[in-house]
């Protein structure tokens, strides 16, 4: 296995006696974009602002490229930071702002010209020297701040929620053009977000915490389809949560009944015993809309339709109070498809889509 580019061990950070990190360990791997995702409040800036040197643990160790930088300060570790505020000098032009640091470091003159047009092209703005921050829109100040962090040539780049001052389209494009860079460089990246949609399509793995603690680390995938606990499975994504029991295990199956229904269902990630209460975790795009007369599923009635041209969004009250939300490809073949507000319809799946979790959390 690839050894880790920076380790985090045991890392502990409390403010005015509250704590906002608890024990918390984490690899980082040379090359990768790892993306910390959680609620406001979660610990997730904090934890950059620790690894960019700008707070101290109260306990626990970081280390880059095996050397200890607990203790080194913001301007001596090999990284460096994008911020959600870019802070560009508007008195000093693109190429200005962008050689301020190498000119602190009393570069000569000629490395200095390479580099900052080396970073400029990188972010595609090398015609765009000359120009002032605020002749720039908000996606070409991001890119400018950027380019300032590359010029250092740093082993890691930290990226704090730089995207959530964008409307929507442009942060779109720059998710992409990040996504681009980040390969192009080959150097690890770690992007804070509370944005769920934003950390699935550009990570390599997704580190989730809540109340400063880790609540799962993995792809993109993995996150979402086998969620470790009851609290990513509600914050990645939509989600519909069954309540079940536990009939009997079979060997690498599980027997559960679920509404009154008898369902088998793989093998989960924890060890089920018989009359466990658990939920059965289900995404809006695994649930299947069946005619009232159907042999099977979950008797309701549409309450809520929502079209939004490739997808017919949905949300089905069940005979037992709960609302399920679900999500279909449209099919504008189907004339039965576009369901009517207060229609009965029954809901399902196919088994072995749904990821089964404790009901206890």
């Amino acid at each position: 296995m690839t050894s880790p580019l920076l380790s985090l061990r045991a890392i502990g950070k409390a403010y005015a006696g509250r704590p906002v990190l608890l024990d918390l360990s984490l690899d980082v791997l040379d090359g990768e974009f790892l993306t910390l995702l959680g609620p406001s409040g979660c610990g997730k800036t904090t934890l950059l602002r620790l690894i960019a040197g700008f707070e101290h643990p109260d306990q626990g160790s970081i280390q880059l490229a095996g050397a200890d930088l607990t203790a080194v300060p913001p301007e001596r570790r090999p990284l460096n930071t994008v911020f959600q505020q870019y802070a560009l000098f508007p008195h000093l032009d693109v190429f200005g702002n962008v050689a301020y640091g190498l000119r602190r470091e009393r570069r000569p003159r000629a490395e200095i010209d390479l580099r900052v047009r080396e970073a400029l092209d990188l972010v595609q703005l090398g015609e765009f020297a000359r120009r002032k921050p605020q002749q720039l829109s908000g996606g070409q100040q991001q890119r400018v701040a950027i380019a300032r962090a590359l010029v250092k040539r740093p082993r890691l780049l930290l990226l704090d929620e730089p995207l959530s001052a964008l409307d929507a389209k442009l942060r779109r494009q720059m998710q992409l053009e990040l996504k681009r860079l980040q390969r192009e460089l080959g150097i690890a990246f770690v992007f804070v977000t509370h944005d769920q949609e934003e950390a699935l399509s550009m990570s390599d793995r997704v580190a989730v915490l809540h109340a400063g603690v880790l609540q799962q680390l993995g792809t993109p995938r993995e996150v979402y389809e086998r969620p470790a606990n009851l609290f990513t499975a509600r914050f990645v994504g939509e989600t519909n949560l069954f309540p079940a029991r536990v009939l009997e295990t079979q060997g690498e199956r599980v027997v559960v009944d679920c509404a009154g229904q008898r369902r088998t269902l793989p093998t989960p990630g924890f060890a089920p015993h018989a009359g466990q209460a658990v939920n059965l975790l289900l995404r809006p795009e695994d649930i299947r809309v069946l005619g009232p007369d159907a042999d099977h599923g979950l008797p309701g009635t549409v309450i809520e339709r929502n079209y939004k041209g490739s997808t017919l969004d949905s949300l089905i009250r069940l005979d037992s109070g709960q609302e399920v939300l679900v999500s279909e490809f449209f099919d504008e073949d189907d004339p039965a498809f576009d369901y009517r507000l207060g229609e009965t319809v029954k809901v399902s799946w196919v088994d072995g889509w749904e990821w089964m979790l404790p009901a206890d959390g």
